[in-house]
Order: C-alpha cells, then structure tokens, then sequence
C-alpha cells in the first residue's frame, strides 16, 4: 500500500469554479506522475448519492460518501481531487480527520460574480426567492475559517488558482511526482 495519496477537497459556492480547477489541477499532477481521482459533486450525487434531497441530512450523508470514497484511495496513494460544495464545516472536518492527508482548498467567489456567471440563471431565482434550498442563498454555506489554501476566481485565472494549490502540495513535503525525490 502505498501511502502518498492525498485529497486535496476545492469547497465554495456554486459555480465558484470547483471543477474547473479540478480538471486542470489533474492534469498537472498527472504530468507529475501521480494517479488522479476527481470526485466531482453533481456526478457523485447522481451516481452514488441518488435518492438524497437537500436537507442539511442529505447534505451531510452525501458529504461523508464522497469522503468516504476519497479515503479509499488516498490510503492506496491516489490524489483524490473533491470538488464539492459540502457547505457545512463540521462534516468536512470530521472528514479531514478520517481522510488524514488532506488540503482544503476553499474556491472563494462573490455572489454577484456568481449570478453574472451563471447562465441558468438559478441564482437570480434563489435571490428572488423563487428557489428553495440554494446553497449560499436559502440554505447556509459555512466558509472553511482556516483553509489550507484559498483561491478567488473572480480575482484570479484559473492556471493561478491551480499553481497555489501544487505550491500547498509541495509543502506538505509530498514527494516530487516528476523525479521521485522529496519535494
């Protein structure tokens, strides 16, 4: 068993850019060597949380699936990318400490770049109160109060983002992927 795994969990609102800084994170590990998982919020609930609401309950059990898997592979040396809302903080603490290697990333994004972004236009219904339970508007999204990393998509590029994230990595003495050594 190899025990170089890590999961690096990118929590924020939606549309903060979660996923898109998994997908480009990824690729750069993998350039590095190292085996890649994205655990993706919206695939993990439809694939391994289905049936789950938007209760704090559900939230919390689908929260604790994804970090269960994440923690599967992270004991067996994969670097699990998360990208997930999970907005409240005792259940991605209680989460970190079963996952152990683990970097919070918090993908921090004002609510009014959030609405000019989204296309769905769900954030001007949640705003309008035509949207039960949105995450950061009708039901609460509790901010990481010390996050390993914090990112600002609406102040920053992508490639930005990702290059402090591979920096908290390199920190963490994590063994240099391209050559083997201690990083």
């Amino acid at each position: 068993m190899n025990d170089d795994g890590l999961t690096i969990w990118l929590t924020g609102l939606s549309g903060a850019g979660k996923s898109t800084i998994a997908t480009l994170l990824a690729s750069r590990l993998i350039e590095r060597g190292a085996a890649v998982e994205i655990l993706d919020g919206d695939e993990v609930r439809t694939n391994l949380s289905a049936g789950l609401g938007f209760s704090k309950e559900d939230r919390d059990t689908n929260i604790r699936r994804i970090g269960y898997v994440a923690n599967l592979l992270t004991r067996n040396g994969v670097h699990v990318i998360v990208a997930a809302i999970s907005p409240y903080r005792a259940v991605r603490e209680e989460v970190r400490e079963k996952i152990g290697r683990f970097l919070e990333v918090y993908v921090e994004c004002p609510i009014d770049v959030l609405a000019d972004r989204d296309v769905k236009g769900l954030y001007r219904k949640a705003l309008a109160g035509q949207l039960d339970h949105f995450t950061g508007v009708s039901d609460p999204y509790e901010a990481p109060q010390r996050p390993d990393v914090r990112v600002n998509s609406s102040a920053e590029t992508v490639e930005e983002s990702v290059a402090k994230v591979l920096i908290a990595i390199d920190d963490l003495g994590q063994p240099d992927l391209a050559t083997g050594t201690d990083g």
